[in-house]
């Protein structure tokens, strides 16, 4: 383990995250290797009455580091059980490194649209993945917890050894101690139905309550989402799309590919597609065939609402606000839920508004013209909003909109203190 102070070579790069909005004002940084040095971190930060933060890749960086920065980009392990479909993630493990593993054996993690983002602090923080209708949230397929305490104590936390942490971990993610490993369950879904079909700008209000009506029938099986993204008239992106504000709409199916078709047959009746693909994709390559998230670290603000309803006569007000006339560049995200997201899971954790059955993202870059922009959206929203999604809050905003429900949220915060 190497202790890093400002100014020293490499300490401005191990600060820095994916996020590029803020920056670490850490006194140290504490590039750990294992758990043991994740305890002597803690020791060590106890020592000197230093706060400690934890990043692994900064994906969700918000709240700037002020004491010590524990940084877990080299745990990165990742242990597959084929017999038990289960597997071990070290507290920097991304995606990408999880999912390598599992296809070898056929197996998939709930993981999400961006294989670069760390699996650790996506599962704690909820998860909505690729399989989210079908099997829930990643928090609820949690097994297992390593974690450093405050005293510097190496606690394997379970239902059983735990059950207060455990719970609370599950969905509340932060402010418990450093996860220093997790083990999660998989699933038997080798390859997925899926793609994604774009449509132009005129036809953004047409394809929202289009896709708001489709998803009023779909299985469990099919997980989607609308994108509506301002694409820059750049080399990079396909040539149907620069310059465009167009509508994507994504899907994931894990069921038969000749139903899968059938299912999203009645999508192409919106209109024409400026680009449409769809097929059979390995589980270990759909995130980045389905949502071609961008991989280069970059500054971005953005929030969500989570919601019981979108009315359809809303999607001319959310084109309206967000589309080609906004003041600000946005991109917007609406996600269909329900499904297996809507029941509590067997081993009862923190996850809250499980009756939500979309949830609507704004993005954008900072700023004060794009806050005001963002907030005008879920201002619109607001009579159908249950709360905010945990994993999809990115900015130093104040939390308008709760995280969880009044008594998750006192529960959670008894036990922090």
């Amino acid at each position: 383990m190497n202790y890093l102070h400002p100014g020293d070579p490499g300490f401005d790069d191990e600060a820095a995250g994916f996020q590029t909005a803020f920056r670490h004002e850490a006194k140290v940084i504490a590039a750990v290797e294992n758990a043991a040095d994740v305890r002597a971190a803690v020791n060590y930060a106890r020592e000197q009455g230093l706060p400690v933060s934890v990043q692994a890749t900064g994906h969700g960086f918000t709240t700037p580091a002020t004491g010590l920065l524990i940084s877990t980009r080299r745990m990165r392990g990742v242990r597959v059980d084929p017999e038990k479909k289960t597997a071990w993630l070290e507290a920097g493990a991304r995606w990408k490194d999880v999912l390598a593993e599992t296809a070898t054996h056929g197996l998939a993690p709930l993981s999400g649209s961006g294989p670069g983002v760390g699996a650790v602090s996506y599962s704690l923080g909820g998860g909505v993945g690729l399989l989210a209708r079908r099997f829930g949230f990643a928090a609820d397929h949690v097994r297992r917890v390593e974690l450093v305490d405050h005293n510097g104590d190496l606690l394997d936390v379970t239902a059983e050894t735990h059950p207060e942490l455990f719970w609370a971990l599950r969905g509340g993610r932060s402010g418990f101690g450093v996860v220093t490993g997790l083990e999660i369950a998989l699933f038997d879904v080798p390859a997925i139905y899926g793609g994604g079909m774009y449509f132009d700008t005129g036809l953004l209000p047409a394809v929202v309550r289009g896709f708001r009506e489709w998803t009023e029938s779909v299985p469990e099986e099919l997980t989607s989402s609308l994108g509506m993204v301002p694409f820059p008239d750049v080399p990079g992106v396909p040539e149907p799309l620069r310059g465009r504000h167009a509508a994507h709409l994504r899907l994931s199916y894990s069921g038969d590919p000749a139903a899968g078709e059938r299912l999203i047959a009645p999508l192409r009746e919106i209109g024409p597609r400026l680009l449409e693909k769809f097929g059979e994709i390995p589980f270990d390559q759909a995130a980045r065939t389905i949502f071609s998230e961008p991989d280069t670290p970059h500054a971005y603000y953005g929030d969500t609402a989570l919601l019981t309803d979108f009315p359809a006569d809303l999607a001319d007000r959310l084109v309206e606000l967000t589309g080609p006339e906004a003041p600000v560049g946005l991109v917007t995200d609406l996600r269909h839920l329900g499904g297996a997201l809507s029941r509590p899971p067997a081993v009862p954790n923190a996850v809250s508004h499980r009756d939500a059955r979309y949830q609507l993202m704004v993005l954008s870059g900072p700023g004060a013209e794009a806050h005001e922009a963002q907030e005008a959206v879920f201002a619109a929203v607001e009579p159908w909003t249950l709360g905010r999604a945990l994993n999809f809050a990115y900015g130093d905003r104040p939390p308008v909109r709760p995280f969880h429900s009044p008594e998750v949220a006192r529960r959670l915060a008894a036990l922090r203190t």
